[in-house]
């Protein structure tokens, strides 16, 4: 039982390699790029829709994606490491409790919306307070010198100095 693991494993590494996989989660927006051959033409097909379920099983591991097509609910499961998935873009971020989400499938128009997650930028703030760290510590060594400025005067002493 250990060597098929093993073997999962080691298909799954193979397959990633060559193949970049997105991260998401159930309750995301997702679009599926689907590769379909018609005769000798092959093409892609994008399906989006809502993930409400994800199974995480090595190879075998499966999302399932239910979208609203003309009225009519379509639920379409495919395997995460098939060759017919071409691409995955998450589109929404949803912000859910749950990791299935099959209670969707009862819901109409506006109950079955789902929020979305707001995902805090802290790039901006670690980079500009690696900057100020990165000048203290420079002005600590000595190798920068400090500039000590003046302080600006005001229109009326400007007027006055003139005078003078």
């Amino acid at each position: 039982m250990n060597n098929i693991e093993d073997i999962n494993r080691e298909a799954v590494k193979k397959i990633i390699s060559n193949k970049k996989i997105t991260e998401f989660s159930p309750g995301d927006t997702i679009k599926v790029g689907v590769k379909i051959v018609e005769g000798k033409r092959e093409r892609i097909q994008f399906f989006e829709g809502v993930c409400i379920a994800k199974k995480n099983r090595d190879i075998n591991s499966s999302f399932t994606v239910r979208k609203i097509s003309f009225g009519e609910g379509v639920e379409r499961t495919f395997s995460l490491y098939s060759p017919i998935v071409d691409s995955i873009k998450v589109i929404r971020f949803g912000k859910v409790r749950r990791a299935k989400l099959y209670y969707l499938r009862d819901r109409k128009g506006k109950s079955a919306r789902i929020a979305e997650k707001i995902k805090k930028k802290i790039s901006v703030d670690t980079v500009v307070k690696s900057k100020k760290l990165k000048k203290e510590v420079l002005e600590t060594k000595g190798e920068v010198p400090k500039i000590e400025k003046e302080p600006a005067l005001s229109k009326s002493e400007a007027e006055n100095k003139d005078k003078k």
